[in-house]
């Protein structure tokens, strides 16, 4: 039976390959959505264990943050750049299963993350949610609420504004057009607790930075943050 399910499985895996989503090789059996390869070739940042990183850094003086952190190094042309890419665009919503599994592994080692109430992530404007179909942050949450054992919700923060794009706009532009962006739905659910803020890629953190601001406004009692990669 277990021999007639395998030659199954090959059949299927040849007229549908699985193919890694970093590289684009055939995966094998034990391997899913991303090869074994290419999970040991991804630059990862261990900011995890160091309070002062780059991404923390860049953050300071402009919100209260207990903790911030990316788990990956982000440049155009990389591995790291087609998993999202898959993630975001072409339904790869496993990716950011599997992504956030790794990064929620990496934040319980970490003493600044041990007493997360909340996983909320970085939503999307419904228009644009309706368009692609799910929000990618979402799954990277749902990840990392798996392997700490912490709820996620990804109804408590809003986006009640659709920004323009940001990726051609300098720092203080990119915050001014982030400015009373968000909303939360029910500030109950936020008060005094310890909420992790998720995004896919920080750039130059406005997005985060309002989202941070939003929620310490309606009574959170601290905010921290982790993202799947820092583009620098």
């Amino acid at each position: 039976m277990i021999t007639a399910k395998l030659w199954f499985d090959d059949l299927v895996g040849l007229l549908f390959p699985r193919l890694c989503n970093a590289c684009g090789s055939s995966l094998v059996h034990s391997e899913n959505q991303i090869c074994i390869k290419c999970l040991y070739d991804l630059p990862f940042t261990d900011y995890h264990t160091h309070e002062e990183n780059r991404v923390a850094r860049q953050l300071w003086g402009r919100v209260p943050l207990n903790a911030a952190m990316a788990m990956l190094y982000f440049k155009k042309g990389t591995k790291v750049q087609k998993l999202i890419h898959n993630l975001k665009y072409n339904n790869k919503t496993e990716v950011g299963l599997i992504l956030g599994n790794l990064l929620g592994e990496r934040l319980k080692t970490s003493s600044l993350y041990q007493d997360i109430d909340l996983i909320v992530p970085v939503p999307l404007h419904l228009k644009k949610f309706r368009l692609r179909g799910y929000n990618q942050s979402t799954f990277i949450a749902a990840g990392i609420a798996q392997k700490m054992n912490v709820p996620f919700d990804d109804s408590i923060l809003l986006r009640s504004i659709a920004t323009e794009s940001q990726t051609r706009k300098s720092r203080y532009n990119r915050y001014e057009n982030m400015l009373e962006v968000f909303t939360v739905k029910n500030q109950q659910s936020v008060l005094n607790k310890h909420i992790l803020i998720v995004d896919d890629v920080i750039t130059t953190g406005a997005t985060l930075e309002a989202c941070a601001s939003i929620l310490l406004n309606n009574g959170a009692a601290k905010i921290s943050i982790a993202a799947l990669a820092f583009a620098d």
